[in-house]
């Protein structure tokens, strides 16, 4: 087989495929005697584990596998897709959190905060939560809050959509997320305007992990049969 053959079914260029053997992502092409690759069934097999494992592994971790199972150690690409596994398993759990979290703030028929609806202080809202003032100003400089400050007193003044953020941080503290992990969420949160909005973001966020979950499924099939072929 020609670069031109493995191309075409792929909508590839001639140079792309000879970019991946370079690269490792295809085994080492033989020869002619004026120089020219040549390529068998078994490249063919290769470049479709590596088109395969793209969408649910990324180009980075796609082209590690690939090059792992080609220098012969098939471990290290076992291990890489299983990291990638548990990277998807923790963003499961990241959603699973976010969307109990916001449960959580939902309002109930029986819930009667009226503080909410109007400004607090600092040493109300930590009492109401249980929490410890320090605690307000370590997430305060962490972005996850933004109180503004009396003019007079200069006392931080929590609005109705800042206990609703400090709620959303608590509940994801308790989670085991950290501050760093925290901070987008509620970013994405006012942006939105509100917890409602984000319904629909949430269901986007569902869709995009379980087509990556799909995805990964299909490439593990496209490297099984690679490995096959390669290690019969």
């Amino acid at each position: 087989m020609r670069p031109v053959d493995l191309a075409r079914e792929h909508g590839l260029s001639t140079q792309a495929i000879r970019n991946y053997e370079d690269a490792g992502i295809l085994p080492a092409a033989e020869r002619t005697v004026h120089g020219y690759r040549t390529y068998t069934p078994l490249h063919a097999r290769a470049l479709r584990a590596f088109i395969g494992l793209v969408p649910g592994h990324g180009h980075q971790t796609a082209t590690a596998i690939m090059q792992a199972v080609n220098r012969g150690a098939t471990e290290d690409a076992l291990r890489l897709i299983d990291q990638s596994h548990g990277q998807l398993l923790d963003d499961r759990r990241t959603l699973q959190a976010v969307e109990s979290a916001l449960r959580d703030l939902a309002p109930k028929a029986d819930d009667h905060v009226p503080q909410e609806r109007g400004d607090t202080f600092i040493g109300p809202l930590a009492r109401r939560l249980g929490l410890r003032p320090a605690t307000l100003r370590k997430w305060e400089n962490a972005g996850l809050v933004r109180p503004r400050r009396d003019p007079r007193t200069g006392y931080r003044v929590y609005s109705a959509a800042d206990v609703r953020d400090v709620r959303l941080a608590h509940q994801l503290r308790r989670g085991g997320y950290l501050l760093e992990q925290i901070a987008p969420l509620i970013a994405q949160v006012r942006s939105a305007g509100g917890v409602a909005p984000l319904e629909s973001t949430l269901r986007d966020w569902q869709a995009r992990l379980s087509a990556r979950g799909r995805a990964m499924l299909a490439g593990a099939a496209d490297l099984d049969a690679y490995l096959r072929a390669r290690d019969p």
